[in-house]
């Protein structure tokens, strides 16, 4: 009794495909690989030539030294810390400037200074719905500002990118000012407290000894007083300013035309090659039929 099942049929070198049928291949299809290849190039630098242009301009930041400080602060720890004040705030200002830089506070504040809020939101939201400043502030987050640090020199670069020039130089800027004078009118309000604050403790009390420890740490406090006073680039040192850039950061119109000739030339090539195993399959299956008749 033979078994109806068909047993696989044996591999053969006819089943292999050499490199001239596949030229032959792609040679029968040359039209469609142009054609395709073609339409996806031109929609893409159709694309990136009407594309909105933007720019990118950068800040390059120092932290600044504030060593001496937090050496003192350090060997007042113990004293201080019997007044009741934070021996150790503004040690590490370059941690709390970056956090500040990036805080949705400092964003709010700078678009609504601006004005930017019907700037960054247009187009970006639905007609007829109200303008709201969370969206205007992750739009800022996500598409203007960025902030990035290098661990190994500490060099810190802000960069802004918008659709005119002029104004992310001016922008990237304004930020670092913007969080220097934050940072300075921190450290004054903190010192100005804690001195009025040590000149009661001194004032109401008259053992000698802590009287003398106190002294020694309202001398501390002016100190600093007079270092944020003086000293308008209290948190970060800039190092080289933003200007206004003369080339566009995007669209990478190149990049945008080469990737799409790429994916074009693949997926003509994937259409070409599909089709002629259809083909193929269906010539097989015509001559099967024909023998089995």
């Amino acid at each position: 009794m033979q078994s109806s099942e068909k047993l696989p049929r044996p591999y053969s070198r006819g089943d292999e495909i050499t490199l001239a049928e596949l030229w032959d291949v792609v040679w029968e299809g040359r039209l469609v690989i142009i054609l395709v290849t073609g339409l996806l190039t031109a929609i893409a630098v159709a694309y990136a030539l009407m594309a909105t242009q933007w720019y990118r301009a950068e800040t390059t930041l120092m932290p600044t030294d504030d060593q001496g400080m937090s050496d003192i602060r350090g060997q007042l720890g113990g004293l201080a810390a019997i007044a009741g004040l934070r021996a150790g705030a503004g040690a590490n200002i370059k941690n709390e400037s970056i956090a500040v830089l990036k805080s949705r506070e400092f964003a709010r504040n700078f678009i609504s200074d601006y004005e930017l809020l019907d700037v960054f939101l247009e187009g970006e939201t639905d007609p007829g719905e109200p303008l709201d400043m969370r969206d205007a502030v992750e739009f800022f987050h996500d598409n203007v500002m960025r902030v990035t640090e290098d661990r190994d020199t500490g060099k810190i670069i802000v960069s802004v990118q918008w659709t005119d020039s002029a104004a992310a130089a001016d922008w990237a800027n304004t930020l670092v000012e913007r969080v220097n004078n934050s940072m300075r009118g921190r450290a004054l309000r903190e010192a100005e407290s804690n001195i009025e604050y040590l000149r009661k403790e001194i004032a109401s009390n008259h053992i000698f000894a802590l009287e003398e420890s106190l002294g020694r740490i309202m001398e501390d406090e002016m100190q600093k007083l007079m270092l944020a006073r003086g000293k308008e680039e209290f948190a970060f040192r800039v190092i080289d300013r933003a200007e206004p850039p003369k080339r566009r950061s995007k669209p990478r119109r190149t990049l945008i035309a080469a990737s799409a000739f790429v994916v074009g030339g693949m997926l003509s090539l994937m259409v070409v090659f599909l089709r002629s195993a259809v083909r193929k399959t269906r010539s097989a299956n015509s001559e099967a039929a024909v023998h089995a008749s």
